[in-house]
């Protein structure tokens, strides 16, 4: 009787396996296994290896596939809006660490590094139940009210914008503020990643001068009472704003005003003589790409 001993395994030049036994050359159509390998435990063995590799791959952030110009994008319009009932409790918890809500947003000013997210969180959830759109000028903030208005300057180029706080982070140390990606297009952070900031916010309740102009670029004089005006647009810079006034003026023939206010610079049509005539307004502006106005009453 012949002793029982596992085969002797050999390896052709082809790469697949033969072994030997009881002295006959035997061919296989597969490897072979090692000699008494439960194939169950093989099979787990493998599922486990599988599930490892899926779960070590992380999304990364980054970029839409297509080209985005954010230099036509109107700079968010700030306005009086309530405390989000969800976005701000007096302290929250992150990796560990304690964070502290400020009560109100007045005289908040802050310099430090900027970032920005991008296609990673587009359409999740932000700390303020309204989904991530990367395409809107907002930005997410530690310590801030949700929502808040600030005025971000890239410190290494100049370039300002007012952008809408809606969400929170960045929780990295030096860093102040997360930019939403068109944000960072715009400010030229994009570019870089990362960037030198100040950060000042906007306090709407503080009491406002308005300059109004007919058919003339930059306007003064004073405007008071409740008059109903069109805002059109606001901008960091008042270059751009002396730009929208000319074209409203070339569009309308219109009265048009620049409102200056903390280096904020609202563009409105007006006064106007009732807020039916300011929508009226707004729907002829609509089909040039005016898309944004509102009215507004001082």
């Amino acid at each position: 009787m012949a002793s029982l001993r596992p085969p002797s395994r050999r390896s052709g030049s082809s790469g697949r396996d033969f072994f030997i036994r009881e002295g006959r050359l035997i061919a296989a159509r597969e490897p072979l296994l090692p000699w008494g390998t439960p194939h169950h435990l093989l099979l787990g063995l493998a599922m486990g290896l599988l599930l490892s590799a899926c779960g070590s791959l992380e999304v990364q952030d980054g970029a839409p596939d297509r080209h985005v110009d954010a230099s036509g994008i109107a700079d968010a319009v700030p306005k009086i809006e309530p405390y989000s009932k969800y976005g701000n409790p007096s302290s929250y918890q992150v990796a560990g660490k304690t964070y502290y809500v400020l009560d109100d947003h007045s005289g908040y000013h802050q310099r430090g590094q900027a970032s920005w997210y991008g296609t990673k969180f587009h359409g999740r959830r932000t700390s303020s139940g309204e989904p991530y759109d990367m395409y809107a000028m907002t930005a997410a903030h530690k310590s801030l009210p949700i929502p808040s208005y600030v005025e971000v300057t890239n410190l290494d180029n100049g370039r300002k914008t007012v952008l809408r706080v809606n969400d929170r982070g960045p929780f990295i140390d030096g860093r102040i503020i997360d930019l939403s990606y068109v944000a960072a297009k715009k400010l030229g952070v994009y570019d870089t990643g990362t960037a030198r900031v100040e950060v000042r916010a906007i306090d709407l309740r503080k009491s406002t001068t308005t300059q109004p102009a007919t058919n003339q670029p930059v306007a003064t004089g004073n405007t008071t009472g409740d008059q109903v005006y069109l805002q059109v647009g606001a901008f960091g810079e008042r270059a751009n704003a002396e730009l929208m006034l000319s074209r409203l003026v070339r569009l309308t023939g219109e009265n048009v005003l620049i409102n200056s206010q903390q280096q904020i610079y609202r563009v409105r049509i007006g006064p106007l003589r009732s807020e039916q005539d300011a929508r009226q307004l707004a729907a002829q502006l609509s089909p040039h790409g005016v898309d944004n106005a509102h009215v507004v009453k001082e």
